[in-house]
């Protein structure tokens, strides 16, 4: 066969273009498998006897190398995950064993990435910890997450307590002998020290280690780019007061950062601020030691905290609420706080809750009499109305946490709502403390006539009592309406908890409201303790219609929101039919008692 050279060029032509294809095909191949990733020591891989270096910081920002020895692999410590169990050495850890603040530390085995250290035994004798894979660090991180926050932070659990309804949720307990996820360090600076007394067991339950007076702020150029090993701080609050918790650093990819290796407070989706860190020293502990560490700079933001770790980006920071706390105290002196606090239903309320403990304890007494008067708000976007957080405590003991708990209470059933468009721009409050437990006790009431006909008045007689035992009376006239129908009438005159409580046991049965403006509507509703409430009312049946009480519905619309459809709307009966309501003012303080008055009303 003859081929001619001009044969001979397209086909050397042709090859050399298939040839440089396939080269290239090959190439992107390659790629391709390394983005999979080809970077990442699979976990199948890994056995025990394996040698795997560690990247962490003992002191100021140095990144430094340790050595683990793989032990093994625990398989389905929770649904399909896994965990590597590691001995390390090197540094300090002879003398601190696994370190609170050493989560996210990234572990490789032939150089490639093959997880964080998250996890440890308690009262561990030697440096044993338990090590995320990577691959349940990375998987999901590209979508948002719902995962819920732990309960230790409802502050609604602690009002049903205070108010007499039964707790929600039960305190989780860790016990020695389990791996566990290693706490995180929290450094709390401007805080009164009886702030982790009070709540350190909510620390304690959200797996945090509060350390008080550390986390001042460092130097802004406090220098070092974020990277594995690196030290980074979550803040919760900024400004006057400071609480952020410090871990390290896994993985970055591109401006996306990995780290912790374990949760932090499992709130999903979030906007939290990420700070560099340093840590000033090592704190050797029986039970597990920890990093005292300080915040620095402003690196970017958190935007996801799940299970398997925290991810964020670096660049912009988060948006922030800003609160103003004033004071005036007992001895005179008056003291502005200005901070910012992380935005989440149920951490907001929680983290405001501690800022104002913290306010009251840091110049006021703890036992004895003490008044503390509140006012202030809540403004919110989306042109929502302000929600109105006016209020008195008073008591000899625990008054400031009374008061901080129960300041908070209006916004948590706000934010924990679930309306999307509840978002709040700013808080202002102002408390007053007087060195006096002020208070009006509710001691005695009658009617000035048992039975009466339609359109007649009676005087409702009411006897309070002050701290200094002088009692007080007054009368308050009441007429009968014509249209009155015979029977039995009840007068109840209590103080605002009574009627508060009962409120909200409506609103926890499951009375609806529309919208986020008529919730605000209804907390704003709520009484004021230092007033009397008086309610003239029959042993009928009215609705509760979103916010509203409708005492004498047409018989019509009874019957029609009384079924299902109806309550689906949010209609929900009601066993007492309100008359005449009236608020009575003038009181010492807080009003305290509950009076249960009747009369009869005679028939045509």
């Amino acid at each position: 066969m003859c081929v001619s050279r001009s044969d001979n060029a397209r086909f050397f032509n042709s090859f050399s273009v298939e040839w440089v294809m396939l080269q290239l095909f090959f190439y992107l191949f390659l790629f391709s498998a390394v983005l999979a990733g080809q970077d990442y020591y699979p976990i199948e891989d890994v056995r025990a006897g394996q040698q795997a270096t560690g990247l962490t910081v003992f002191s100021g920002t140095q990144i430094e190398k340790f050595d683990v020895e793989i032990l093994g692999v625990l398989d389905s410590v929770g649904p399909k995950q896994s965990v590597i169990l590691g001995r390390f050495s090197g540094g300090p850890l002879a003398d601190t064993g696994v370190m609170s603040g050493m989560s996210g530390s990234p572990i490789y085995i032939d150089g490639r990435l093959a997880g964080a250290v998250a996890f440890m035994y308690p009262f561990s004798t030697e440096p044993l910890a338990g090590i995320r894979p990577i691959h349940e660090m990375l998987a999901g991180f590209e979508t948002d997450s719902a995962e819920a926050v732990l309960p230790a932070i409802d502050t609604l659990d602690e009002w049903r307590v205070l108010a007499g309804l039964p707790r929600k949720h039960t305190v989780i307990q860790h016990r020695p002998s389990q791996i566990q996820p290693i706490s995180t360090p929290v450094s709390m600076s401007g805080f009164s020290p009886r702030t982790l007394d009070v709540f350190g067991d909510k620390f304690e339950q959200l797996g945090l280690r509060p350390v008080q007076g550390a986390g001042g702020g460092l130097r802004d150029d406090i220098g070092g780019a974020v990277e594995p090993g690196s030290m980074i701080s979550v803040g919760l609050i900024h400004g006057d007061m400071k609480f952020s918790a410090a871990g390290t650093v896994t993985h970055v990819e591109n401006d996306r950062v990995f780290a912790f290796g374990h949760r932090f407070l499992s709130s999903g989706t979030v906007d939290w601020p990420m700070m560099r860190a340093s840590v000033l020293t090592l704190v050797p502990n029986l039970n597990a030691s920890f990093k005292l560490s300080g915040t620095g700079g402003m690196a970017g933001r958190i935007s996801l905290d799940r299970s398997a770790g925290i991810s964020g980006e670096l660049g912009p920071e988060p948006d922030m609420i800003p609160c103003r706390i004033q004071i005036r105290s007992v001895a005179g002196d008056r003291h502005d706080y200005q901070i910012q606090v992380v935005r989440g239903s149920m951490l907001t309320p929680f983290l405001l809750q501690i800022a104002l403990f913290a306010v009251i304890d840091a110049s006021e007494r703890t036992f004895g009499p003490l008044s503390l008067r509140v006012s202030g708000g809540a403004t919110f976007r989306n042109g929502l109305p302000r929600l109105v957080l006016d209020d008195i405590y008073s008591g000899v003991a625990g008054v400031g946490q009374v008061t901080a708990l129960s300041t908070v209470v209006p916004l948590s059933f706000l934010l924990q709502s679930g309306f999307l468009d509840v978002a709040i721009e700013a808080v202002d409050l102002t408390i007053d403390a007087s060195p006096r437990d002020e208070y009006s006790d509710l001691v005695r009431g009658w009617v000035s006539k048992g039975h009466v006909s339609p359109g007649e008045t009676i005087n409702v007689h009411l006897v309070s009592k002050d701290p200094d035992g002088v009692e007080h009376m007054r009368t308050l006239p009441y007429t009968v309406p014509l249209s009155m129908p015979a029977g039995q009438v009840q007068i109840t005159v209590a103080d605002a908890q009574s009627i508060n409580i009962t409120r909200f046991r409506g609103l926890l049965a499951g009375r609806r409201v529309r919208d986020a403006g008529d919730m605000i509507h209804f907390l704003n509703s709520l009484r004021g303790s230092d007033k009397a409430y008086l309610r003239v009312w029959e042993n009928k049946q009215s609705l509760w219609l979103h916010s509203e009480q409708l005492s004498a519905p047409p018989a019509s619309m009874k019957a029609v929101l009384a079924t299902p459809a109806g309550r689906g709307v949010g209609a929900v009966p009601e066993r007492s039919s309100p008359i005449h309501e009236q608020v009575l003012v003038g009181f010492r303080g807080v009003v305290r008692g509950r009076l249960n008055l009747q009369f009869v009303v005679r028939g045509g």
